[in-house]
């Protein structure tokens, strides 16, 4: 059991990073004995736990104790440890100790000690980490740190002083039983069809980047001469679009089911046409405005529900307004039928306040995080999470953003530098766990866009993997599950209990039980065990912790599952 002794004002943080980090912990209670402390007060208390992990900014009552010496204070600086380098927002101490080694560094200095004193661990770190964790799931990483889960760096930092420490301990990982991790694959339907647009700037856009645009890519060698030839064609092909005689080019649905072919994917859908929205500070702010929207593609809509998609909400209004919000919910419900449904606001406004508005409104889910300008994880993970002043609404991040990468006023990459970054998001899932979430717009995979082949290739790396690919609303619900899951003391008997938070349906895939055992119990006839034990269990009835940590040396690789 971990014991937090933080500020008052640092609960909310605690509270949801332990939700990412699901491991047995509760608030500092000088009554009880403590496998890990973390505090982040400056008076820390007296504790006999294995494992002391001192946060801050500012001298500690333990500095003293452990030779421990405060250097230079900065602000905003990249910290190095093993599990990864990732910024900091708020203040740091450089810190050094005469019988301590570095854990983390500065670029010039050192964030953070270890100092061992017996079978004692001590960890003194020279930033607040909840205060980071506060500012990473409310403002967000700036642009520059886009690629960097810095909150899933931390959980892996002290995950790893607490194998080291020797310290046993239970974790439920983000990861669902069977699976290495979850893919959403989601769309942004902006567009039905050019057939919708006639003499307005999408078309002339559409003319000019289909010719002009086209050839001087060529030329650039940015797209193959195929594409030119297909680009002319479409621009040839306009008039008997317009006339109903020939395929709308534009039309994404039929595509998407088509490459997709037997994964479940999310469609966030415009729920009133021609309407650009309020307080739209963005460039040409009237363009927002669709011109379409659900009631205009209602067989549609049945067609992706029956063959086992989402229909989400692609807000106009609703990131500011909550009567707005709930209209735009109607809107999509009357065609759904979920009383479950998400949103994804349309070139993804938002604001402080946006996720309460949405919370308010009635929305199940979020999945607005992301960037405009980059791939990346604003809040810095890949799991879902609660947002501050929220009950009930949850937040899905989204990872990898196909007009961030190929937009010319955006990234502007060739598909080669495209895949290089969309790698390194797949490896930081299998390495993390979490959700990958995609967004590839409707008229991605057509003239004169063609990132389709891109996506075509993406979508068989991740079938390749085996995640579990689901919805937005299923990753959403079983994170959910996830979350109803505590760690509680016996009330009548010692020791840890993990049960769920109400009575409810087997969770599936199920969740996994991963059990760290203590670093000396790691062989069995002087051969050498797995650093951890999986278990799988669907959520029914209760378990007792401190039994399957006990029979842990006896198992063997895989533990059994449990109903």
């Amino acid at each position: 059991m971990i014991g937090v002794a933080a500020h008052a004002s640092e609960r909310d943080a605690v509270e949801e990073f332990f939700e990412l980090f699901k491991t047995p912990w509760e608030p500092y209670d000088r009554s009880r004995a403590y496998d890990v402390v973390i505090a982040t007060t400056p008076q820390v208390p007296e504790v006999d736990a294995r494992l002391l992990i001192v946060c801050g900014a500012r001298a500690s009552s333990i500095d003293p104790v452990y030779g421990i010496a405060a250097g230079r204070k900065l602000r905003a600086v990249p910290v190095k440890h093993r599990a990864g380098t990732f910024p900091t927002s708020g203040e740091l101490l450089e810190l050094s100790a005469a019988s301590g080694i570095s854990c983390a560094a500065t670029p010039d200095g050192s964030a953070g000690v270890m100092v061992r004193s017996g079978t004692r661990h001590v960890v003194r770190l020279g930033y607040d980490l909840f205060q980071e964790i506060q500012h990473l799931l409310s403002t967000g990483q700036p642009v520059e740190n886009a690629t960097i889960p810095s909150i899933d760096i931390h959980i892996e930092m002290l995950r790893g002083w607490m194998i080291e420490a020797g310290i046993a301990f239970a974790e439920i990982p983000p990861i669902p039983a069977g699976y290495p991790f979850a893919v959403c694959l989601t769309h942004d339907i902006d567009f039905i069809g050019i057939r919708q647009h006639w003499l307005d700037h999408t078309m002339w856009g559409f003319l000019y980047r289909a010719t002009v645009g086209a050839v001087r890519n060529y030329w650039r060698r940015r797209i193959a001469l195929r594409h030119v030839l297909e680009s002319l064609r479409a621009v040839v092909s306009l008039p008997l679009v317009y006339l109903g005689l020939a395929r709308d080019f534009w039309l994404p649905f039929e595509w998407y089911l088509g490459v997709e072919k037997n994964l479940p994917s999310t469609y966030f859908v415009i729920p009133f046409k021609r309407r650009p929205g309020a307080r739209v500070s963005a460039k040409h702010p009237r363009r927002r405005a669709c011109a379409y929207d659900i009631g205009d593609i209602r067989d549609w809509s049945s067609r992706l529900i029956k063959d086992g998609c989402e229909i989400g909400v692609h807000g106009v209004d609703a990131w500011h307004d909550v009567d707005s919000g709930k209209q735009e919910l109607a809107r999509i419900q009357a065609v759904t039928t979920d009383p479950n449904v998400g949103i994804r606001m349309h070139w993804l406004l938002h604001e402080s306040h946006t996720t309460r508005v949405l919370e308010v409104a009635g929305y199940s889910y979020d999945s607005t995080a992301g960037y405009n300008e980059t791939p990346g994880y604003r809040n810095g993970t890949a799991q879902v999470f609660r947002p501050f002043g929220c009950q009930t609404l949850l937040e899905l991040p989204m990872h990898i953003q196909d007009g961030a990468m190929f937009l010319p006023n955006r990234m502007n990459l060739l598909d080669s530098a495209a895949w290089r970054l969309c790698e390194s998001f797949v490896s930081n899932a299998i390495r993390f766990g979490g959700t990958l979430t995609l967004l590839w717009h409707d008229r991605s995979h057509a003239p004169e866009r063609f990132w389709g082949d891109f996506y075509i290739r993406l979508v068989q790396r991740l079938r390749s993997i085996n995640p579990w690919f689901a919805t937005a609303g299923q990753v959403v619900e079983w994170f959910r599950k996830r979350r109803e899951v505590k760690f509680r003391r016996g009330e009548s008997t010692p020791g840890v209990w993990i049960e769920r938070d109400r009575a409810g349906g087997t969770i599936f895939p199920p969740l996994i039980i991963r059990i760290f055992p203590a670093t000396g119990s790691l062989t069995k006839d002087d051969k050498p065990l797995p650093t951890f034990f999986d278990r799988t269990w669907s959520g029914q009835g209760g378990l007792e912790l401190d039994g399957l940590l006990r029979s842990v040396p006896d198992a063997a690789s895989h533990l059994p599952s449990v109903a």
